[in-house]
């Protein structure tokens, strides 16, 4: 059966438009994806010899605004953009739990025992952290405001704190707000493994920011 003239131009309409797509989905730049862990600081960072220790980091909450997978930047005062193509490498609030939980362990020489319990007769102190704001702002800050308690296990004590965390950001790249945003938490694994020594020592948590 012959082929008439509109059919012709009906395929020749509708292969134009695959290709069209083909050719725009080639071209869309490839996903970035970044992690909140800071490189191991080396044995350096480990806690002088002693009782082993063990830490238990829950879940940590986070704003909704942040709770995705892509990254957040802030482009003015009434603005955030939302950066499909720069993304953690997990979820923001998991990605987040795990820089917290690695970076206090290091500085203690601990167990992270969130997923696999707690040894039997063995102290183990509990983190409940939240992220109650950040900003970034590439060519400007990282100002990231956290909560948190550290509780032990056997007597129940207790050190609660709060810290705001600003952090310059050396360029305008996204890896450079990263940079900044892993300082700003390893600042704040620096203040919570503090306060695991103080309750470790019977001292009362003196809480830094």
């Amino acid at each position: 059966m012959p082929i008439n003239k509109r059919t012709r131009l009906t395929s020749l309409a509708v292969a134009a438009l695959a290709s069209a797509l083909l050719a725009a989905c080639g071209s869309s730049p490839p996903a970035q994806f970044y992690t909140l862990a800071a490189p191991p600081a080396g044995a350096g960072a480990q806690a002088a010899q002693g009782p082993q220790t063990f830490i238990e980091v829950m879940p940590v909450a986070v704003p909704d605004r942040l709770a995705r997978p892509q990254l957040v930047v802030r482009s003015d005062a009434a603005r955030v953009d939302v950066l499909e193509q720069e993304r953690w490498s997990s979820p923001f609030n998991s990605e987040l739990r795990d820089a917290l939980a690695a970076g206090v362990a290091s500085r203690l020489g601990a167990i992270d025992i969130s997923r696999s319990g707690r040894p039997a007769d063995q102290v183990s102190y509990r983190i409940a952290a939240e992220l109650r704001d950040l900003d970034a702002v590439r060519g400007g800050q990282v100002q990231a405001s956290f909560g948190w308690t550290v509780t032990r296990s056997d007597d129940r004590k207790s050190a609660v704190c709060r810290m705001t965390v600003v952090t310059p950001v050396t360029g305008a790249a996204v890896g450079d707000v990263v940079l900044a945003m892993q300082k700003a938490v390893a600042d704040v694994a620096d203040a919570i493994a503090a306060n695991v020594r103080a309750l470790q020592a019977g001292q009362g948590a003196k809480c830094a920011g």
